[in-house]
């Protein structure tokens, strides 16, 4: 979805009924809150247009829940919070949003403007404050300003590149009456806010004539690799990226939501051989920063593309690459026409060529012993259980579009190599941000916008303790999700580290054996505890079948460690 499904003229009634005007434009069907009276109107307007209110434990989890719903959904997300500690409360996943380029919009209540500066309950200016985590922040003076600057929100959310925007409304002001016509709106309008005038940027003539250097490029390679990630995916641009390495048969490795845009047994999808890349020629990255997770750019003597849907998200710390940016969607078609006439004048395309035979063929035999090896790791029947164990029953028990959640550090790391993923838009992890506290928001929103789909969460102890109360909210609200915890007993991504640097470590040690289960059921789910690896897929098949939500508390092995080969900074 790239534009508003149905654009209004006119709007009238108090705050709240503008408000839920504004964000029905978007086909918003729900939102997620922790109740405040400051935003009551807005409560009075979904109840009155029949608009689900999902209500939270913490504003955490409303700002992921809703952060949730953009990504699965690719249309606005959007949370609703009170003022002062709800919006500091909501910042993290706010954050979270800005780095996942997620249409999070997040509609906080604020102090009477009347009384300004008296010291009102939660009296505080938000914009300040938010104002560097999200694209935009307004306060409406007045209720003729609701409607629009939450039209705007939305828009600006979803124009490229998307990420989190912000409004907030003082009480005296949401509880009055007003009216909105587009008519009416005073051409001073556009001064005040960035009104988005195209959802999805075009391509400039430079980036033409880059678009026209990149076609030769995947051409001419006799050893090309493509990374596709998570902007692929909320650009709808899925299917024109799977033409386009299936036409030029370029192996691909997909990351964070790109996850799926080519199943895991397709022959051109590649999960265990990411060191690969520094031998490549060509390395085409669409759709995911060059960051951390992908070696901050630097493959060997590989020329790089970087394809980008704003000029943005170029990679500034790098020389020599390529960047195209623009509508992913738009520059993938394009490219794959170029190439197409590239390869009528190449007699020596290398489509037709040993080398890349070769390439692909490597590839593909380096990949096959690495997937063989993984049967070797698992830890077999040894107690503790090795995490990798619960990836392997796992495998085994979801279906090709399940939803997996991943909230975490080490397990989580272990759940990204050793999940296999088949169709896009059924990962959600918490991103390079990296905030812990993403699955309990994450898991409500897979349940809403997926109800007959299985929905699983894979939790590291320690993420688990960020957001448990909200299972809660899940036994309130019946939505059923089985959630696995790999407890350790530690957290893993700070123990062993220390440990290597110093010898020792501190703060780094949890509750061994704690019986999260026994809280899930204490909340109105149920659970049990694993100790026994034979005994983790009847677990999950229980919780599956269970139709509550479902916690399986599987006691892992504190002393492995995950390989991990990344530099993190």
């Amino acid at each position: 979805m790239n534009i508003p499904t149905n654009s209004l003229d006119y709007a009238e009634g108090h705050g709240g009924q503008l408000v839920v005007s504004a964000l029905q434009q978007w086909g918003v069907n729900e939102i997620f809150t922790l109740s405040g009276g400051h935003v009551f109107p807005i409560y009075d307007a979904c109840v009155k247009s029949h608009l689900p209110i999902y209500d939270v434990r913490h504003e955490q989890s409303a700002a992921f829940g809703a952060e949730g719903i953009a990504k699965l959904l690719r249309r606005p997300g959007v949370c609703v919070v009170t003022a002062g500690p709800g919006v500091t409360n909501s910042m993290s996943a706010i954050a979270s949003a800005q780095f996942n380029g997620s249409p999070l919009v997040v509609i906080a209540g604020r102090s009477p403007q009347a009384r300004w500066g008296q010291g009102s309950l939660q009296e505080i200016d938000h914009i300040p404050f938010i104002s560097p985590i999200t694209k935009s922040a307004y306060t409406a003076t007045n209720t003729s300003e609701i409607f629009p600057l939450v039209e705007n929100a939305c828009n600006e959310a979803m124009a490229v590149h998307r990420g989190p925007t912000f409004v907030d409304i003082p009480i005296d002001v949401i509880y009055s009456n007003g009216i909105f016509s587009r008519s009416q709106i005073p051409e001073s309008w556009g001064e005040k806010v960035n009104v988005s005038q195209s959802i999805n940027a075009e391509q400039d003539q430079t980036a033409i004539r880059s678009i026209e250097e990149v076609a030769r490029l995947i051409v001419s390679s006799r050893k090309p690799l493509l990374v596709a990630g998570g902007d692929v995916w909320m650009g709808s641009a899925e299917d024109q990226l799977k033409v386009l390495v299936e036409r030029f048969q370029i192996p691909t490795f997909l990351n964070g939501q790109g996850r799926g845009i080519l199943s895991f047994d397709h022959p051109l999808c590649l999960t265990r051989t990411r060191s690969m890349l520094a031998q490549a020629e060509l390395v085409v990255v669409v759709g995911t920063p060059l960051d951390f997770r992908l070696s901050f750019g630097r493959f060997g003597d590989a020329q790089v593309v970087h394809i980008v849907d704003h000029y943005s998200r170029k990679a500034n710390h790098l020389e020599n690459v390529i960047t195209l940016h623009g509508d992913i969607k738009t520059t993938l078609i394009q490219l794959l026409e170029d190439a197409e006439r590239y390869v009528a004048s190449f007699a020596n395309s290398s489509l037709a060529h040993k080398d890349r035979q070769d390439w692909a063929t490597e590839l593909r035999e380096l990949e096959s012993k690495e997937l063989e090896s993984d049967s070797e790791i698992d830890g077999g029947g040894t107690i503790p259980i090795h995490p990798v164990r619960i990836f392997r029953e796992l495998a085994g028990i979801l279906d090709r579009d399940a939803i997996v959640v991943g909230d975490g550090g080490d397990f989580v790391s272990f759940a990204g190599k050793y999940v296999r993923s088949y169709e896009p838009g059924c990962w959600l992890d918490p991103g390079p941000y990296g905030c812990l506290g993403t699955s309990m928001g994450y898991l409500m929103a897979a349940r809403i916008a997926h109800p007959t789909r299985q929905v699983v969460g894979v939790i590291g102890d320690g993420a688990f303790g960020f957001s448990a109360m909200d299972v809660d909210s899940l036994v309130r609200l019946k939505l059923p999700v089985v959630m696995v915890v790999g407890n350790n007993g530690i957290w893993g991504l700070e123990k062993h580290p220390m440990k290597a640097l110093y010898g020792y470590d501190v703060a780094a040690d949890l509750q061994s054996e704690c019986r999260y289960d026994q809280i899930i059921t204490a909340l109105g789910g149920a659970g049990e505890i694993v100790r026994d690896p034979n005994m983790i897929g009847e677990a999950i098949t229980r919780g599956f079948d269970s139709g509550v939500p479902y916690l399986v508390n599987v006691i892992t092995d504190p002393n492995i460690v995950y390989p991990r080969s990344s530099n993190l900074a």
